[in-house]
């Protein structure tokens, strides 16, 4: 029995897959998209309650990724984007129990009490380390260590991994996870070199905005006036017919003219080209028949559980509360929670009037089993750790406990040679390919811009040369 035939079918409609089969359809290549649950997106939602927006996932995107913004002026989605508030560049970091604001600028690192005194100096002694250039993958902390020195490395950059992977700075690879700390360590010698560098190029061409830093490349956090979820139902709505929900993929199997997807509670699907942007974790069992070297390698990538846990208060009960994007707490302060965001300060509107919302982050690498917690258990948690580190006893309006029981992918030391893996194995299966936050780039600004390359790639375009990586 045959089935309908396509070019390209993409098994998953996460933003990766969506992205792609825009991309495909833009460039006159028939493809559908096969999403096995009742709606696109994956993680990014956006869900309003009286009032309230809760985003599911994450809570905005940085504006500095041609592709993202290429996609959405070509959604026409311009007049739907809203930066973040000014109280952005406000951020803290918890120490020793207690919240630090974090220097926005270099001058006033030397004033905070972010890190002790030694470790602000040893920080400044980042310029005089040798430059290990050419040495094989290493965590994200021993990089962090070596350059920064152990203090730095335990509160500021632990810190920012549990922002971006939820992940162990101890285990995550360096090379996988921030390509832009190592290449700023090969091409420049060193991270301070390397902002000389970027700033004295910046000024030359007459660029005023930041060239980032190690800790977080440049743009503006940036959302959607109804939330994130307005980019998913955007392409959702352009795809059409081309996106089909509630089909899950129960085969895929190679055949004359390509492959074969048997899906469940439908006909078959028969295709020239494969792409796999489902997690890999999901990819796994559709390879195990065929190639189980693949299967167990896509099996082997880890990923970090989060429990989401939104609170609603009065802005009344947050006096002495200062506003801002929010707050981290890195891995040795032994706390309940991996931060918090200030959501309504970010991006006003997402509350009622009088009201402010927050969303608290658990789980992660460091905890796993917190999203196994009822949500009694987990809110306890949340307001246990406002109480010690904010002195807030108040009660919150409303909670919405949100869980992801497998959030975020994760790249430990090592991941970089399993991509070489992954596509040295994927050679042996023409017109199959793999796209998504498992591999890659979990943020959304590199899943878009992923797409966008595979689906040139698809259509037969020359390749284009290879960009610097900006994002995480």
């Amino acid at each position: 029995m045959s089935g309908e035939r396509t070019q390209v079918a993409i098994v998953g409609g996460g933003i990766a897959g969506l992205a792609l089969g825009h991309a495909l359809g833009q460039r006159g290549v028939a493809a559908v998209v096969l999403e096995a649950g009742q709606r696109p997106g994956g993680n990014i939602r956006s869900e309003r309650r009286a009032g309230w927006l809760c985003e599911w996932g994450p809570n905005g995107f940085l504006d500095n990724e041609p592709a993202t913004l290429r996609l959405v002026a070509a959604l026409g989605l311009g007049a739907e984007l809203r930066p973040s508030s000014d109280l952005a560049r406000r951020r803290w970091i918890v120490r020793d129990g207690r919240l630090r604001l974090l220097p926005a600028r270099p001058p006033e690192f030397l004033r905070s009490d972010v890190l002790s005194v030694h470790g602000r100096l040893r920080v400044l002694l980042e310029w005089a380390q040798p430059a290990r250039r050419g040495a094989g993958d290493e965590s994200v902390f021993d990089f962090a260590r070596r350059r920064i020195g152990r203090e730095a490395a335990e509160v500021l950059v632990d810190a920012m991994v549990t922002g971006v992977y939820a992940g162990d700075a101890r285990s995550l690879s360096l090379q996988g996870a921030f390509p832009r700390m190592r290449a700023m360590e090969e091409e420049h010698g060193g991270l301070f070199r390397a902002l000389i560098a970027m700033r004295r190029a910046a000024r030359a061409r007459g660029d005023k905005a930041s060239p980032g830093g190690p800790l977080g490349p440049p743009g503006v956090l940036t959302s959607f006036l109804g939330g994130m979820e307005t980019l998913v139902q955007a392409l959702a709505c352009h795809l059409g017919e081309r996106l089909r929900t509630d089909s899950p993929i129960v085969g895929l199997a190679r055949g004359a003219r390509g492959w074969r997807l048997e899906i469940k509670g439908g006909a078959p699907l028969e295709a020239e080209q494969v792409v796999l942007a489902c997690p890999s974790w999901a990819a796994a069992p559709l390879l195990r028949s065929h190639d189980a070297e693949l299967a167990a390698e896509l099996a082997a990538i880890p990923s970090a559980p989060v429990a989401v846990v939104c609170l609603g208060y009065d802005e009344r009960d947050l006096v002495g509360v200062v506003p801002g994007l929010g707050f981290l707490v890195p891995g040795r302060e032994r706390s309940p929670i991996l931060g918090t965001l200030f959501d309504t300060w970010l991006f006003p509107g997402r509350s009622p009037a009088g009201r402010v919302l927050w969303r608290a982050m658990l789980g992660g690498a460091r905890d796993p089993g917190a999203v196994d917690l009822g949500d009694e258990q987990l809110v306890e948690r949340v307001l246990g750790a406002f109480a010690g580190l904010l002195g807030l006893h108040a009660a919150p309006l409303v909670t919405y406990v949100v869980r992801h029981p497998r959030g975020i992918p994760q790249y430990p030391v090592g991941h970089p040679a399993r991509l070489v893996r992954l596509d040295e194995q994927l050679a042996r299966h023409p017109g199959l390919y793999l796209c998504g936050n498992s591999y890659r780039g979990i943020a959304m600004n590199s899943c878009i811009k992923e797409a966008e390359t595979l689906a040139a790639r698809l259509a037969g375009e020359p390749a284009a040369a290879p960009a610097s990586a900006d994002t995480p």
